[in-house]
């Protein structure tokens, strides 16, 4: 393979992302080691190819590996079936994670380490024509690609579809409508997808985003291929992360039988027991310690940055504004029982009045909306130019018909991916349009939904999906629950007087999870197209792979909604909400939206809207601030507005703290021990992340068998 474009020759610093991410990097050691040296202070591998010094950064390709074989074939039957399996586990765990937290994890990490460990025996031990030959990284690739697809779409049933059901708008569970559940899913399962295509060039190759979790699969899979000592590093990294894996599925699901000793730590809960009455303000806001490794694996990948900002929105969010409503008497809360004086649940999303007694929680949705939006368009308009240059050059065989839509020379991007290896014009914008007629389609038929509308709710799902990748690209979150709150409001508005409240409810609900889908599958590809980038991969290889996955992620998905309904009813149901053990977070709010957006008038307290608006000019001019007076390198230092954003929607601040410990944990951790952190960290938190959803698996299964913790465990505290 050719070496063009690679960052070979003078050596530039590593980025936070991967800064010490190279096995076997010791500072005892390091002076007597002539592959690492010291630059700016920071011990960097050095690579000795064709004599020239080359580091590895996220901000360039890495380059071959000089005694790697030839890949005839990155696009394999078998790395593409190991992948979809693979996938399809994570898929299992995100439903479990979105309906007890409202969030879902992706599959690259999980994909390509587990691919390698499946994948690199079967290629030694078995003949070629049965699955064997050899195995590289750029197949890895592949394999890491299906499993991201087939991994995706969970967030459809632990948002949208629980909301409908919860308003009575469905049929009567799930699995009576597990045709009509499947159908829309294929709908939302692929044009994202064809939408990531022609971002790449502006998010990946020209501003170059970091996407924390690609950076990780990337240095990850090159570890496992590439250096002599590379398949014993491989052994090392997949016991850890099948250490980590079942030590998180082991902590969720005993766990369940004692959740007040080994997952939350309600210590106002119990300081309000013992005596101190006061302390239960800390019960009421939610501040509680959780032991949740998918939280804590995920903000050892996200960095100090957005955890931070993440855990800083919080506090400000809960602990400074949520507390300032009630004093003020701006928004109020419902007490939980008669027998605790002061215990109030400040975190519900109240509907009764929203205009003059909204809940703290329905007061911040339009806040952190408003934050999310204006800090992801911001960051767009900032580098207008080159996305307008982006486009119009994917589209040159058109835009050459068209002298006005010429670009200067300088704002072309150079694209070092041979031309049989990029994803040709025809095959995305081919594939938006029969997507967008089959989403017409279903919607015309199954939900009664205007052409028009439909349309529209693609086309903001395209529109949405550049702050899917923003937030992604810089922050490894998407907030997909927001946009799909956006989309919400845009519909509402269209569609407000035109259809009776149930049908307009049912109709808001599919068109903002249209927006949802559009927005997880472009960030989830932008995000494989970034590690194939790295490691020179074919992102032609990376698009069939995710057509595949994603077809498995539609039939896995649906599957797994199922399960959980029937173990857990509540889910589904309102009126078992009291008790029920997934609270569903995010279902509240889509709710609440579809509830507020087909009421008579505009449903926004007074005090939130003015808020909304300086909230969203302050993200204005962060942004501002931080591209035209901050330096590059010093970007980090800046308030991450979409996670702080995120922070108001969240009703919970168990995340954020889980999160900011774990980030900080890995900082420390990388600058006191490199080698350790480079060989185990990447894994151990892909471990983490999966265990936790399997766990909750598990725990459905149990629930089911009535064996689980809600009937033979602990309530302690």
């Amino acid at each position: 393979m050719s070496s063009t474009g690679g960052a070979i020759g003078a050596p530039t610093t590593l980025s936070e992302v991967e800064k010490s991410t190279i096995d076997g990097i010791d500072k005892s050691s390091s002076n007597n080691d002539p592959s690492v040296r010291e630059e700016k202070g920071e011990l960097v591998e050095v690579i000795d190819v064709d004599q020239q010094n080359t580091m590895l950064s996220h901000l360039e390709q890495f380059p071959d590996d000089p005694d790697g074989e030839f890949e005839e074939q990155q696009f394999t039957v078998r790395a593409v079936l190991v992948g979809c399996i693979l996938g399809g586990v994570i898929a299992a765990s995100n439903v479990y994670l979105g309906l007890k937290t409202g969030w879902t994890f992706g599959a690259s990490l999980f994909g390509s380490i587990f691919g390698y460990a499946i994948l690199k025996p079967m290629s030694k031990a078995l003949p070629k024509h049965l699955g064997g030959g050899y195995f590289g990284p750029k197949e890895n690739v592949c394999c890491q690609s299906a499993a991201t697809a087939a991994g995706s779409l969970g967030l459809l049933f632990t948002s949208g579809f629980p909301a409908a059901y919860q308003l009575g708008l469905l049929g009567k569970s799930p699995s009576h409508d597990i045709g009509k559940l499947i159908t829309f899913t294929a709908c939302c399962a692929y044009y994202g997808m064809f939408f990531a295509i022609p971002l790449r060039k502006f998010y990946i190759l020209k501003q170059k985003l970091v996407f924390p979790s690609a950076v990780a699969a990337a240095h990850t899979i090159r570890s496992l291929h590439v250096g002599k000592h590379a398949e014993a590093n491989a052994r090392k990294k997949t016991k850890a992360l099948i250490i980590a894996f079942f030590c998180a599925i082991t902590l969720r699901c005993v766990s369940e039988y004692a959740p007040g000793i080994l997952w939350d730590w309600h210590w106002g809960w119990t300081l309000y027991q013992l005596g101190w009455k006061s302390a239960i303000q800390v019960e009421n806001w939610n501040w509680i310690a959780e032991f949740t490794p998918a939280f804590i694996g995920v903000g050892m990948l996200t960095g100090l940055n957005a955890s931070w900002s993440f855990f800083g929105g919080s506090v400000l969010a809960w602990g400074i504004i949520g507390p300032a409503l009630i004093t003020t008497g701006k928004a109020f809360g419902v007490g939980v029982s008669e027998k605790y004086p002061g215990y109030v649940n400040y975190m519900g999303m109240v509907l009764d009045d929203p205009v003059n007694a909204p809940s703290p929680r329905y007061w911040l949705v339009w806040p952190g909306t408003m934050l999310l939006l204006c800090g992801s368009f911001s960051e767009l308009f900032a580098n207008y130019k080159t996305l307008w240059a982006s486009l119009i050059q994917i589209l040159q065989p058109v835009s050459k018909a068209f002298r006005r839509f010429k670009v200067s020379e300088e704002d072309l991007i150079y694209d070092p991916t041979p031309a049989h290896e990029q994803v040709p014009a025809w095959a995305w914008t081919g594939g938006i349009l029969l997507s967008t007629f089959f989403t017409c389609l279903v919607l015309g038929l199954q939900y009664g939904q205007n052409v028009g509308v439909s349309i529209l709710s693609v086309i903001f799902g395209f529109i949405l999906s550049f702050i899917g990748a923003e937030s992604c690209g810089r922050t490894n979150i998407t907030p997909v629950t927001s946009i799909g709150n956006a989309s919400q409001l845009i519909i509402g508005g269209v569609t407000k007087g035109h259809y009776a409240i149930k049908d307009a409810q049912l109709l808001n609900l599919a068109g903002g999870m249209v927006a949802l889908g559009a927005s997880e599958q472009s960030a989830d590809m932008l995000g494989d197209l970034k590690t194939a980038h790295l490691l020179r991969a074919s992102p032609r290889v990376q698009f069939y792979a995710q057509l595949v996955g994603a077809l498995v992620s539609v039939f896995m998905s649906v599957g797994i909604y199922c399960l959980f309904s029937a173990a857990y009813p509540c889910i589904n149901d309102l009126s078992l909400q009291a008790h029920c053990s997934f609270p569903a977070p995010d279902v509240g709010a889509w709710r609440a939206i579809a509830i507020a957006v087909t009421s008579p008038t505009l449903p926004i307290p007074p005090s939130s809207g003015y808020t909304s608006i300086g909230l969203g000019i302050m993200a204005v001019m962060i942004t501002i601030v931080k591209y035209r007076f901050v330096p590059v390198e010093k970007h980090d230092w800046v308030p991450n507005t979409n996670a702080i954003g995120i922070a108001f929607i969240l009703n919970t601040t168990t995340y954020p703290l889980a999160m900011a410990f774990g980030s900080t944990f890995v900082f420390l951790w990388k600058r006191n021990y490199p080698a350790a952190f480079g060989m185990y960290c990447y894994a151990i938190a892909a471990g983490m992340i999966a265990g936790e959803g399997l766990g909750g698996i598990v725990g459905a299964v149990l629930q089911v068998a009535k064996v689980s913790g809600n009937i033979y465990g602990s309530k302690f505290p």
